[in-house]
């Protein structure tokens, strides 16, 4: 039979540093007032010894869990299809474990998985949360301000993030669309369609909005709804080709929905660039750098996108007055810039 190892004790550290048992607590809790050589001598017997500190009673002095729910507002078939979610979950995971954080991932398909994720904020089990790809009139985020738990969400919310004290992280689509369709002018194609995202998601709507904004007067049989899926810009290609055979030139949503395009202009016989020019949105480079022709598209930074959601949160965590909305500050937001990559495609 193994013999089980007793656990270091809190006792044992300050044994080995040769502090009091507070002194121990002060350092490994964070907290101020313990001069550097002190809290050296404490860290370096906590490595000596293996010790780990008990996360019930640390979070009974902190009144932190040191974890945080993301939750994404889509089904895990969409969420472990779609790199995206991958790109900017890695951003979230590096960021918060750089900081001793854990990740809580939870996913909603129908309104009772909303249910079961309300109770679960409201239970206290995490710090904060982080949500992203939410829908127009998706329950989440008055489920989360019930749970009165800080949060930070990964693109613009439809409620207009910032004015109601909703702090958000989100690329500036309307003018990176803007940049894909004035590129593909610039290539003097006139009869220029969009394979749109999901019009009930924020990003979508600005995306056409951009479009909108260079092609004021578009025919509207060269616009069709798709929802960031190759399979969708399979069908709306199909679609658009079979209304308007004499299309030039195509921007879609992102670079799924692109990927599903070309697939259909390859098999139709069309020429891309030649006949028709194709940009596309996000950069995911394991898709654009791979299509055939390799595909132009609007670069937003997806995994920075994360990075910089977990720092606006833990940010307001530590300084809750940046959420006291009664005292006039609201946690700032943040759009990104986007950037247009030329490759073959346009």
């Amino acid at each position: 039979m193994t013999e089980t190892v007793p656990r270091p004790t809190l006792e044992a550290v300050a044994a080995r540093a040769g502090v009091s048992r507070a002194t121990v607590s002060r350092v490994v809790n964070g907290s101020d007032g313990v001069r550097e050589p002190l809290a050296e001598r404490v860290r370096r017997a906590v490595d000596e010894l293996g010790y780990v500190p008990n996360q019930a009673a640390r979070s009974l002095v902190t009144r932190r869990h040191d974890a945080i729910a993301v939750i994404i507002a889509e089904p895990e078939t969409r969420v472990f299809a779609d790199p995206f979610f991958a790109r900017q979950l890695r951003g979230i995971s590096k960021e918060l474990t750089a900081h001793d954080n854990q990740l809580v991932l939870l996913l909603t398909e129908d309104r009772d998985d909303h249910a079961r994720v309300g109770r679960y904020l409201a239970g206290g089990h995490v710090d904060g949360a982080l949500v992203f790809s939410l829908h127009i009139d998706d329950p989440l985020p008055e489920l989360i301000r019930k749970a009165g738990l800080p949060t930070v969400f990964g693109g613009r919310p439809d409620s207009g993030g910032g004015r109601d004290g909703v702090a958000y992280v989100d690329s500036d689509n309307r003018g990176g669309a803007r940049d894909a369709v004035r590129h593909l002018l610039g290539l003097g194609r006139s009869r220029i369609a969009h394979i749109t995202g999901a019009l009930d998601q924020t990003s979508a709507v600005d995306r056409l909005d951009g479009f909108r904004d260079v092609r004021v007067d578009t025919d509207p049989g060269l616009v069709v709804e798709g929802d960031f899926t190759a399979a969708s810009g399979e069908r709306a290609m199909r679609e658009l080709l079979g209304r308007r055979p004499d299309l030039d030139a195509v921007f879609a949503a992102n670079d799924l929905t692109a990927a599903g395009a070309l697939r259909v202009l390859r098999e139709h016989g069309r020429r891309v660039p030649d006949d028709v020019a194709v940009v596309g949105f996000d950069d995911m480079q394991p898709i654009a750098e791979q299509t055939e022709p390799p595909l132009t598209t609007v670069r937003q930074d997806i995994e920075g996108m994360g990075r910089l959601m977990v720092r606006l949160l833990l940010r307001d965590l530590d300084d809750p007055a940046t959420t006291d909305e009664d005292a006039g500050v609201v946690p700032s937001s943040v759009v990104l810039p986007t950037t247009l990559v030329r490759r073959a495609s346009a």
